[in-house]
C-alpha cells in the first residue's frame, strides 16, 4: 500500500503509532516499525537520560524508521531537541506548542518534521514554513484534544494542503484507514489500538480496561478550562467533573489530576489514574501483537476499498 506518507517515511503501510505519554516507548515503537508502520517514542514528562536510552534501544531493536515526539510545553524541550538532532532519528512529531522555531534545526539535522495541528490556519502556516507532513487530530482521540472532529478536519484541511496529511482521532481498524484514504489522507495515526498490544509495556490493568470498555466509556476532563483530556471513565473523572460543576478552584482540580497520566499505565491504578483512550473502543476486543494488528488493519482496508469500488 503506497501513499505520499509511505514514500516520505519509507515505510510499508500508512500507519503511524500515536505518541502516548508514559506508554509509547522503544519496545512498542520498534515493534510497530518492524511490522511495517511507523513507531514513535513519546518523550512528554520524561527526563533526558530516559529519552536517550529509549532512542538507543529502539535502534538496537529495529533497522526500520521510527520517530520521536516532543511536547513543546515541556521545560526541558530544548535539551530534548538537541539530543534528538544529535541522534538523527528519522522523524519527529511536535505538539502542545508552536513548532515554527524548531523546524529549521531539525531539517538541518536531516530529520523530517511532522507537527500536530488542530485547525486549517495552523496547517497552512506550518506547510508554508517547510514541514514535511502534518497530523490533524480530531477530538475523538485519547489524551489532549482540540475542538474539531476528525471528519470536520479531514473535510476542511486536506483539500488545502499539498504535503502528506496524517489523520488521527478514532482510528482503530481497516475501515477507518480506508475512510481516511478516501478523504485524501496519506495515512492514519493510531494510539489506543497499539496501547492494547502485547508489546506495549503499559500496566496490564490499563490495557485490559481498554478491551473491556464500550463505545460510551470515555469522558472529557478539563474542557471548561481549555485543557481538555479524553480518557476512560473512572472515579477520578467522576470526581473531577463533580468538582468542576461546583466551580472549585483550579488548585483543587490540579491536586486531583496531577500525576494521573502516569498512575494508570505505570502503576496500574485505573480508578484514580487516567487511561487516556479514544472513543472507538468497542472495536478493540483483545490484546494482540503489533504485527497482527497491522496485518488485520491492512486486510480489512483492502476489503473495504474493494467493496466501495464495487458500488461504482
Amino acid at each position: 500500500m503506497k501513499t505520499k506518507l509511505t514514500e516520505l517515511l519509507k515505510i510499508k503501510y500508512p500507519i503511524v503509532q500515536g505518541a502516548m505519554a508514559w506508554v509509547s516507548e522503544s519496545i512498542l515503537a520498534s515493534a510497530v516499525s518492524n511490522a511495517g508502520g511507523a513507531g514513535i517514542i513519546a518523550t512528554g514528562g520524561r527526563d533526558l537520560s530516559w529519552v536517550e536510552n529509549q532512542i538507543d534501544n529502539a535502534n538496537s531493536l529495529t533497522s526500520k524508521p521510527f520517530g520521536v515526539n516532543v511536547v513543546l510545553m515541556d521545560e526541558n524541550k530544548e535539551e530534548k531537541i538537541d539530543l534528538i538532532c544529535s541522534k538523527k532519528v528519522h522523524f519527529v512529531t511536535l505538539g502542545a506548542g508552536n513548532p515554527l522555531p524548531y523546524i529549521e534545526k531539525f531539517k538541518n539535522a536531516g530529520i523530517k518534521v511532522i507537527p500536530v495541528v488542530p485547525n486549517l490556519k495552523l496547517a497552512k502556516r506550518v506547510e508554508d514554513n517547510g514541514v514535511d507532513a502534518l497530523i490533524i487530530e480530531g477530538m475523538e482521540a485519547g489524551g489532549h484534544i482540540g475542538k474539531l472532529t476528525t471528519m470536520a478536519l479531514m473535510a476542511q484541511v486536506i483539500p488545502e494542503i499539498k504535503i502528506p496529511v496524517i489523520t488521527a482521532g478514532g482510528f482503530v481498524d481497516g475501515r477507518g484507514l480506508a475512510a481516511a484514504l478516501a478523504m485524501g489522507s496519506s495515512g492514519v495515526q493510531m494510539g489506543t489500538r497499539f496501547y492494547a498490544s502485547k508489546e506495549c509495556q503499559a500496566h496490564i490493568n490499563a490495557k485490559e480496561a481498554i478491551v473491556r470498555a464500550i463505545d460510551t466509556d470515555t469522558e472529557i476532563t478539563g474542557y471548561l478550562r481549555g485543557h481538555a483530556v479524553r480518557g476512560i471513565k473512572n472515579k477520578m473523572t467522576e470526581e473531577y467533573l463533580k468538582l468542576e460543576k461546583e466551580n472549585v478552584s483550579y488548585e483543587k482540580l490540579h491536586d486531583l489530576i496531577v500525576g494521573t497520566s502516569r498512575k494508570a499505565p505505570i502503576d496500574g491504578d485505573i480508578e484514580w489514574g487516567l487511561v487516556q483512550a479514544g472513543q472507538s473502543l468497542s472495536v478493540i476486543k483483545s490484546i494482540d501483537r503489533c504485527e497482527d494488528i497491522i496485518q488485520n488493519i491492512i486486510k480489512e482496508a483492502e476489503v473495504t476499498i474493494n467493496n466501495i469500488c464495487s458500488l461504482i
